[in-house]
């Protein structure tokens, strides 16, 4: 039977008492400290009203008592709810009011966000605020909290809900994803089984622990025994310092990650030959950046698949491009629009069953329903299969493209853009309304700092062309600063989508008489193609 989280952090603690568990500002945290300060919390909690089943929201970046906090929830059997660091007021008071949770645990330079919220969803009582020195928040503090000690836990069932982890709600308000324990267990088995970490590697982790990338594979790292450095932030200095600093073997992180650390580590190297292998999620990584980065660093950029309802069966693939890999035993299928099994090499949907998928979406049976049939999760996420265990991904079911009745990945547009032009750092692409077709493809791209709007925005179009077939070609082009992201760092492309319509918007005003210096878009101008 595989052992629970919390159970895997005992077994730690008593085999390794003195092990480092993880790393935070050069603060040394050993497996005997994080079990003890997660007790410490646990009965805290238990202390101050908190029973199992309730919720205890956690609003923190990444920190000790971020860690600590969660197995105390694992211990206790309440169930953690991390929210989004990047949320504002607007966001957090109403999943607040869904949540009504027994307990608020933030940080001073979050606190603001929900200082508002009314008491009647969160009772001052039941707000605890860490780095508060001055009590200017007039709230419970995280000491208080560890010294109200309860004498008895009890054990909790491993089967009922244990964390609720927010979607980055892009198509309407945020889900909750929720897992167990025992699924948590399943996917940190899977993980450790098919990562192949041990006790002699290091790594070095920026994933944020609000997010299920960040706690699946914290938790992860714990029960394969391999200390790891948790970041605060993916500062590309801060990452590639603590590479050096701890002869790090291992690093994840997401694609616009690696691009500010490629550039960084260029203005200013550090020894980072102690990588061995770096992973990359969320968004399929470009091939340029992927060969650029692995020459540089002299250490393989993979990429690798999750999402916070499920994680574990595909590992990184081994070669540049979209590619992951099916382990021996995953449970996966690729279906069409009426659930049959495509043909080998034809693009279907990824669905995913096993003991790690997650149990629900909570209190929205509807959207359960429609996510998990029989067993099986429908990830959304359409692929292909490809060589021996190879799976290539194409494209988010709803990001695909449709010109005049045929598909087009947005993913192949992007890895064509940046591939085309060696100004071109990132890429995004979506459909612009068109009457007559549909959807044309509009692209969105952020140069290299120094290269020359004006010049090569006509070149990447004219070079981009002797790459896709014609119909593919995007028929406008923007150059942008950054390009927006959501709450799981992942392109944003409904939020492209809207400035495409805000284009079209502003064009109208100015045929009814603005000058169209008045209502350019600040984000720069477009180019198109002709």
């Amino acid at each position: 039977m595989t052992a629970l989280p919390i159970e895997v952090l005992t077994q730690r603690a008593q085999s390794r008492p003195e092990s480092t568990a993880f790393v935070f500002q050069e603060d040394v945290w050993t497996y005997r400290r994080l079990a003890q300060e997660s007790e410490r919390v646990a009965r805290g909690l238990a202390a101050s009203g908190v029973k199992a089943g309730d919720r205890v929201v956690l609003h923190m970046t990444n920190r000790p008592e971020m860690l600590v906090a969660y197995y105390a929830c694992f211990r206790l059997g309440a169930i953690a709810a991390p929210l989004r660091t990047a949320f504002r007021f607007a966001e957090l008071a109403p999943m607040l009011q869904r949540l009504q949770p027994a307990l608020y645990i933030g940080e001073a330079s979050l606190y603001p966000n929900v200082a508002a919220v009314d008491a009647a969803i969160l009772p001052r009582e039941k707000r605890v605020v860490l780095d508060d020195a001055d009590g200017a928040h007039a709230t419970q503090s995280w000491e208080t909290l560890k010294r109200s000690a309860q004498a008895d836990l009890p054990t909790p069932a491993s089967n009922e809900p244990a964390v609720m982890i927010n979607t980055s709600g892009s198509t309407g308000q945020p889900k909750f994803v929720v897992h167990t324990q025992d699924t948590l267990a399943a996917t940190t088995h899977l993980l450790c089984k098919h990562f192949g970490l041990s006790a002699d590697d290091a790594v070095v982790s920026p994933l944020q622990l609000a997010h299920g990338s960040g706690l699946f594979c914290s938790l992860s790292f714990v029960q394969s025994g391999v200390p790891f450095i948790m970041l605060q932030s993916a500062d590309p200095d801060m990452v590639l310092d603590n590479i050096e600093r701890y002869r790090a073997t291992w690093l994840f992180g997401f694609p616009y990650q690696y691009a500010g650390m490629l550039e960084a580590q260029q203005a200013k190297p550090r020894d980072v030959s102690s990588l061995r292998v770096c992973l990359t999620g969320a968004d399929a990584c470009p091939v340029e950046l992927q060969k650029r980065f692995t020459e540089v660093f002299k250490a393989p950029l993979y990429n690798v698949w999750g999402a916070t309802e499920v994680a574990g069966q595909l590992t990184f693939g081994l070669q540049p491009g979209p590619v992951i890999r099916i382990t021996e035993d995953a449970q996966i299928r690729l279906v069409d629009e009426n659930g049959a099994d495509v043909a080998h090499g034809e693009i279907g949907e990824l669905l995913i069953r096993g003991k790690n998928v997650f149990v629900g979406y909570w209190n929205d049976e509807a959207a359960t329903t429609q996510s998990l049939k029989n067993g099986w999760y429908h990830t959304g996420d359409l692929m292909r299969r490809g060589e021996g265990d190879e799976l290539w991904f194409v494209s988010r079911k709803k990001d695909i493209i449709i010109r005049g009745g045929t598909n087009i990945s947005p993913a192949e547009i992007e890895e064509a853009l940046v591939g085309c032009h060696p100004a071109v750092e990132e890429a995004g692409a979506v459909g612009k309304p068109d009457p007559v077709l549909g959807q044309r493809v509009f692209a969105f791209v952020k140069l290299a700092a120094g290269a020359k709007e004006s010049v090569v925005a006509t070149e990447i179009l004219q070079n981009v062309a002797g790459r896709l077939a014609p119909y593919k070609v995007p028929e406008g082009l923007r150059v942008i600063d950054a390009l927006p992201r959501n709450a799981l760092s992942k392109v944003d492309r409904r939020a492209l989508e809207r400035m495409i319509g805000e284009d079209a918007n502003a064009g109208a005003r100015s045929e009814a008489g603005l000058s169209r210096a008045s209502v350019e878009p600040p984000a720069r101008r477009v180019a198109q193609k002709r």
